[in-house]
């Protein structure tokens, strides 16, 4: 799409946390490419300093995007009765949202319309409502949990309960409240942007597609993969070394994103896992426990004896890596994941086989759609997160299965060249955003 196509201004909204500003800036890359105009609208102050370097180094790379800075209420956490610090942010923003109206209607030239994140919506779209302004969802997980989120409360019956994470179930927590209250909000929006394409999620696109879920439920653009950008690479040469080194297939990559906190027991159980899966691994260490300078590190909470034998088989890490690099590489044959949507897309791409270990949140109706698609496991019988303690006896056999599925391989050697194919023309996003601009016009 040219910028003949109407010159389009577009605004974007994003909330707190990697998992949502990062699918937002790889959206943003993509309309640059395609000449539309655009604002990015960042809240401040940021969070975390990850996510605020992030951003300086966006809007550096590109200096065509304006920027507009958020400054909302702050909120107390006893009274907002809210621990997380990310939670705390999508409300922050929410309980202000009537203060962006000034922000956006003085945008020149005027904007075409705006995307909103999905933790944002109900408190957002009274306020472009009122300005007559588009408003474009882009949802950040998979398509799977967008048929839940379409119907909420209402339970699909292609999802099971116990895939629900049990913040959900617990109708007095902020969480449940507030996405009850965008799903509810969902038939106001213009339109759904998602990071996904069809043959990764074939089955619930179609029950979207269908409306038999939500009366009045808007369209959904796939527009995925999305894929990184320059900017987020991050130097890895003594990982990437150690990698070159190993034989092709053989690795298994383990991270649990930068969130997930992890029991000392729980680690400790994974470390027995890897080095008694007989396999060679790369291994992240991202866990809170580990992080907090108050706790133990990681060599007290694993010992000397299992530390010794974890240096012979593995490498850890302990530091921030870059994910897309690491699955790149020849030698990495499975991926031992919480199952982020990022990271269910980036394992597609490379054709990756997946362990999915559900943390919390959507992660494992993401796991579901990795084990419909026959590329991974979906551990289900593991629980969630902290409630069950998995044993190392039970981790290391499942990495074998894993490492060793010829089937599972085939499945995602084929769903990488589809989700390559599809990067290398753009025809997603350009079909995509040809549909939306079609759209555009007639509202």
């Amino acid at each position: 799409m040219s910028s003949s196509d109407g010159n389009l201004h577009v605004a974007l909204l994003p909330s707190s946390g990697m998992g949502h500003l990062l699918p937002y800036l790889r959206l943003a890359a993509s309309l640059i490419h395609h000449q539309w105009s655009l604002t990015l609208i960042t809240t401040h102050p940021f969070v975390s300093s990850a996510e605020s370097q992030l951003i300086s180094t966006f809007l550096s790379a590109f200096p065509q995007i304006t920027q507009k800075k958020f400054t909302p209420i702050p909120l107390d956490p006893v009274a907002a009765n809210i621990t997380d610090p990310f939670q705390l942010q999508w409300e922050t923003i929410r309980q202000s949202a009537h203060l962006l109206s000034p922000l956006i209607s003085s945008s020149s030239p005027p904007l075409s319309f705006i995307i909103t994140d999905v933790t944002l919506m109900s408190s957002v779209i009274s306020v472009t409502a009122k300005l007559c302004l588009p408003n474009y969802i882009l949802f950040t997980s998979s398509a799977r949990m967008l048929s839940l989120f379409s119907c909420f409360p209402s339970i699909p019956s292609s999802i099971p309960k116990e895939s629900l994470p049990p913040i959900l179930l617990d109708s007095n927590s902020s969480f449940a409240k507030n996405f009850s209250d965008n799903s509810g909000s969902l038939k106001h929006f213009n339109g759904v942007l998602i990071n996904s394409f069809e043959e990764l999620e074939k089955e619930p696109l179609e029950m979207l597609a269908s409306g038999n879920l939500t009366k009045g439920l808007p369209p959904v653009f796939p527009l995925g993969p999305f894929l990184p950008l320059e900017l987020e690479r991050i130097s890895l040469l003594a990982p990437l070394k150690w990698l070159e080194n190993q034989e092709e297939s053989s690795v298994v990559y383990v991270s649990f994103g930068s969130r997930t906190a992890i029991s000392k027991e729980q680690i400790r159980e994974l470390g027995n896992g890897l080095v008694l899966s007989g396999c060679k691994f790369l291994w992240v260490v991202k866990s809170k426990v580990v992080d907090k300078e108050e706790e133990e590190g990681l060599d007290e909470i694993l010992g000397h004896q299992l530390m010794k034998k974890i240096e012979n088989n593995g490498l850890v890490l302990k530091e921030w890596v870059d994910q897309w690099q690491i699955l790149s590489q020849k030698a990495v044959g499975g991926f031992i994941s919480h199952c982020g949507w990022n990271s269910v897309v980036e394992a597609a791409w490379h054709g990756i086989p997946v362990l999915g270990w559900p943390q919390q949140g959507d992660q494992m109706i993401n796991a579901e759609v990795i084990e419909a698609g026959g590329w991974g496991l979906c551990m289900k019988s593991w629980g969630w997160g902290s409630n069950h303690l998995v044993k190392g006896v039970e981790i290391g056999d499942k990495i074998k299965e894993l490492m060793g599925n010829q089937r599972m391989k085939m499945e995602c050697a084929r769903i990488s060249e589809v989700a390559k194919q599809r990067s290398k023309a753009g025809e997603g996003c350009e079909n995509m955003l040809k549909t939306l601009f079609q759209s555009l016009k007639k509202s």
